[in-house]
C-alpha cells in the first residue's frame, strides 16, 4: 500500500483559503483531482488557479451550506458531471463566540446548522454514490472535546461532529466506506492573525503546547492525505488531533 490517490476524486469544503485549502493542496500533490468548496466564486477560482495552473485537476463547486434545500440538487448535479466523489473532507463550519446569556437563538441555530447538520447531510447524500474504499473525514475541533467560556456553540458543534464520526463509521463501515476525523489544534492561519500577533497567547501557547508554537496550516495536510489513503484502510471511528500536544500536555 503506499500514499497514493491517483485517479480518486476528492472534496474538500470551505476550500479557498485557510486550512481547507492546504488539505486541498496535499490531496493534489497526493495524486487526487479535487473539488474545491466554498460560497465565493471568486476566491474559489483564485485557489483552484494556484493549486493547478493547468486548470485539469482541480473543480470548483459554489454552493452555500447554509441552505441545506440546496444540498440534494446540487450533489445530484455534481456527480452526473463528475462522478461519485472517493473523499470527502468536511471542513467548512462557522463560529460565533459569545457568552449563552447574549448569544442570540439564531446565531446558535445557525452555527449548529452549518457546523453539524450540513456535514450529515452532505456526508450521507454523497455517500449514496460512493464506492467501496470511500473516504469521509470531519475536521472536528479540540474544542470537542475540551471546551472554555464563551464559545459553548461552537463546542457543541464540534463535540456533536466527533460522535457522528463514530456513527457514520458505525453506519457506513458495512458498504466499504470509512469515517474518520481530524481535530485541529491552534494554526496560524488568516483568520488567527489577530492572536498570532498577540504576545501574551504566543507566551501561553508555548507553555501550552508540546512543541511550544503555532501550527502551520501547511501541516493539516498530512493527517488528511493519511485518512484518504489505502494506509488506513482498517481506521475508521478514530478523532485524531493534530494540535502539537495541547490535549496531551499539562
Amino acid at each position: 500500500m503506499k500514499l497514493e490517490l491517483q485517479d480518486r476524486l476528492a472534496l474538500v469544503t470551505g476550500a479557498s483559503r485557510g486550512l481547507g485549502f492546504e488539505m486541498a493542496r496535499g490531496l493534489v500533490q497526493a495524486g487526487a483531482r479535487v473539488i474545491l468548496h466554498g460560497r465565493d466564486q471568486t476566491a474559489l477560482d483564485e485557489a483552484a488557479a494556484a493549486l493547478d495552473p493547468s486548470g485539469t485537476r482541480v473543480l470548483t463547486w459554489r454552493l452555500d451550506l447554509a441552505d441545506l434545500n440546496a444540498f440534494a440538487p446540487a450533489v445530484e448535479a455534481l456527480v452526473a458531471n463528475h462522478g461519485p466523489v472517493d473523499i470527502l473532507v468536511n471542513n467548512a463550519g462557522a463560529r460565533a463566540r459569545g457568552k449563552l446569556d447574549d448569544l442570540p437563538l439564531a446565531d446558535i441555530q445557525g452555527l449548529i446548522e452549518v457546523d453539524l447538520v450540513a456535514p450529515l447531510h452532505l456526508s450521507r447524500l454523497l455517500a449514496r454514490h460512493m464506492p467501496a474504499g470511500g473516504r469521509i473525514i470531519n475536521i472536528t475541533s479540540i474544542a470537542g472535546p475540551i471546551a472554555r467560556s464563551g464559545d459553548a456553540a461552537y463546542t457543541a458543534a464540534k463535540g456533536g461532529l466527533a460522535a457522528l464520526t463514530r456513527a457514520m463509521a458505525a453506519e457506513f463501515g458495512p458498504r466499504g466506506i470509512t469515517v474518520n476525523g481530524v481535530a485541529p489544534g491552534f494554526f496560524a492561519t488568516q483568520a488567527n492573525a489577530e492572536m498570532t500577533a498577540d504576545e501574551a497567547i504566543n507566551d501561553w501557547l508555548g507553555k501550552r503546547t508540546s512543541l511550544g508554537r503555532w501550527g502551520n496550516p501547511e501541516e493539516i495536510a498530512g493527517a488528511v492525505v493519511f485518512l484518504a489513503s489505502p494506509l488506513a484502510s482498517y481506521i475508521t471511528g478514530h478523532v485524531l488531533p493534530v494540535d502539537g500536544g495541547y490535549l496531551a500536555h499539562f
